[in-house]
């Protein structure tokens, strides 16, 4: 079977120009990346949808690759990042999606799905479950000790964590895609400093004891890291960092929100060496995911499988949004 072709271009959407990949014909899915990545994450799903009778559009995400970077910091709220999604589906003339989101584009894709539920008619999230809005700012109650920090928290000081990833982009991008996948060994992540996952040292950086492997993971070749590296050299960190430094801005902005529930049909799916599933809480939230996602169809939980989730074990992931979709 010849692969469906995946074609590029640029629209307008709340205010900002947002480069796209695209592929196929049929019901829209909408692929949302995370950090620090870009459209380039869903290149295994973008062919698999299309083959499989879907319209797949995975955007670069407001910051990233070809999309604009607004210089503001407060210009990255989860609500402009969702006001992007629903200018993006007016300017490809579609009255609804599927969204689909990993790392922080999981956040976006729940947050779309809850607060404009008209337009996002299904949610499929990748590595993070919806977390409900918290009673108190998120960085107050974010693990920290006399000797590391949470990653978030090292993140919220302009400057520092871009000065550390762009001294040599393409080692940042190599450790970052090695060191928190399944391939890694734990001591291998950098992200476990005073025992706590995913904190850094206070006087380190967030890169220090990553695994920069010779040899690549079998998931992931050279050519793909060049791809990243290239991208985050033009254009910088920062926009990414952005979205971290929008995390107590979100509560505030969402507070109208507090209990509201997601009533669109759900599926999850994480790899069980990903960090993200051992943080702070997620050993409570993830077996109740649920009681605030009523529609939840299924946690997928890949054996082996670490953050990169669909790049990880693309045939796996695509299978499952597939079987989802098609039961929609």
């Amino acid at each position: 079977m010849m692969t469906a072709e995946v074609t590029h271009r640029t629209v307008e959407t709340n205010g900002i120009r947002m480069h796209l990949a695209e592929a196929g014909a049929g019901p829209l899915v909408v692929l949302c990346h995370g950090f620090a990545e870009s459209w380039y994450s869903w290149r295994h799903q973008l062919p698999a949808l299309a083959e499989a009778g879907f319209r797949a559009v995975a955007p670069d995400m407001r910051g990233y690759g070809g999309t604009d970077r607004p210089e503001a910091i407060d210009q990255y709220t989860l609500l402009h990042l969702i006001g992007d999604m629903v200018g993006l589906l007016d300017a490809l003339g579609a009255e609804q999606a599927v969204i689909a989101g990993h790392d922080w584009g999981a956040p976006v894709a729940w947050h779309a799905a809850l607060l404009r539920p008209d337009r996002f008619r299904a949610v499929i999230g990748l590595s993070v479950p919806y977390r409900p809005r918290g009673s108190v700012r998120p960085t107050t109650v974010m693990p920290q000790t006399d000797d590391a920090v949470f990653y978030q928290l090292y993140f919220q000081t302009p400057g520092v964590a871009e000065v550390e990833f762009e001294r040599d982009v393409g080692h940042t991008i190599r450790s970052l895609l090695c060191a928190i996948s399944g391939d890694a060994a734990p001591r291998e992540s950098g992200l476990t400093a005073a025992g706590a996952v995913g904190t850094v040292r206070r006087r380190g950086g967030f890169l220090d004891g990553m695994a920069n492997p010779a040899v690549l993971p079998p998931w992931l070749t050279e050519a793909e890291v060049d791809f990243y590296a290239g991208e985050f050299a033009r254009t910088g960190f920062r926009g990414g960092l952005n979205w971290y430094r929008n995390i107590d801005r979100n509560w505030e902005l969402l507070a109208p929100f507090a209990g509201a529930r997601i009533m669109v049909p759900a599926l999850y799916i994480a790899g069980d060496r990903d960090p993200v599933v051992a943080f702070p809480g997620m050993d409570r939230l993830i077996p109740n995911l649920v009681s605030f996602v009523p529609q939840l169809r299924a946690t997928i939980m890949l054996p082996g499988c670490g953050h990169w989730t669909q790049q990880e074990r693309a045939a796996e992931v695509n299978a499952a949004m597939i079987d989802f979709l098609r039961r929609l």
